[in-house]
């Protein structure tokens, strides 16, 4: 997902190109993770276009992920999946400062545990134990 549909300048492009990633719980908190050191790179550099840009990022990724949610021929896990995605999306972009707070407790939810036990049941080596993640 490396394009946008906005233009962006060339040093931006070069750091923000390839970031968005949502296709699995993983992707999207190493997204948001990497948005947010951005994001702050930027605020300290008193570079406005750079942090307009990242939260121009995370908005797409937000969109994206609830038109996936609402497309009826994707599977009903996914679909929640990608609701779930759509939902971290639209806190990191309201409340960036207690996103990761919010986010650890969120992966100690009991619904969302069940959602990415049905993401790992679903992706290929699903045996696996992905980095950072918790197989209830």
């Amino acid at each position: 997902m490396g394009r946008f549909p906005f233009k962006m300048e060339a040093p931006y492009f070069e750091a923000l190109t390839g970031i968005l990633s949502f296709s699995s719980f993983e992707k999207t908190e190493q997204t948001l993770k990497l948005l947010e050191i951005l994001c702050r790179n930027y605020e300290a550099a008193s570079d406005k276009k750079g942090v307009e840009y990242c939260r121009r990022i995370a908005l797409l990724g937000r969109r994206r992920a609830e038109l996936i949610s609402r497309n009826k021929r994707i599977s009903p896990d996914k679909r929640l999946q990608k609701q779930e995605v759509a939902t971290w999306f639209r806190i990191w972009l309201e409340t960036p400062d207690i996103f990761d707070d919010w986010l650890m407790m969120r992966k100690d939810a009991e619904d969302f545990k069940k959602l990415l036990a049905s993401e790992l049941r679903n992706q290929p080596n699903s045996g696996e134990q992905h980095a950072g993640t918790k197989i209830p």
